[in-house]
C-alpha cells in the first residue's frame, strides 16, 4: 500500500491518540495518506469511529495498522 506519510502511536490510547491524529491530518495536503500504527486494543474501533466521524477515509486496516486518507479541504 502506497503512503505519503508514516505515524507509529505505539500504545497511545485512544483520546489521545485520535487528537494527534487529527493534528497530523491538518498538517498534510488533501488526499495525502497516513500509515497509523496504533497498537491500543481499542484502536480496532475508534479510529474506524472516528474516520466516520471527521470525513477522512479509512482505506484498510489490520490491527494495528491503519492507512486513512486525509478528506479534501
Amino acid at each position: 500500500m502506497h503512503f505519503d506519510h508514516e505515524w507509529n502511536a505505539g500504545d497511545m490510547g485512544c483520546g489521545e491518540l485520535v487528537l494527534e491524529l487529527g493534528m497530523k491530518l491538518k498538517q498534510y495536503e488533501s488526499g495525502a495518506v497516513i500509515k497509523l500504527t496504533a497498537l491500543d486494543p481499542g484502536a480496532r474501533e475508534d479510529i474506524p469511529a472516528w474516520c466516520r466521524m471527521t470525513g477522512h477515509t479509512l482505506i484498510e486496516s489490520e490491527h494495528p495498522t491503519y492507512y486513512i486518507r486525509r478528506r479534501q479541504k
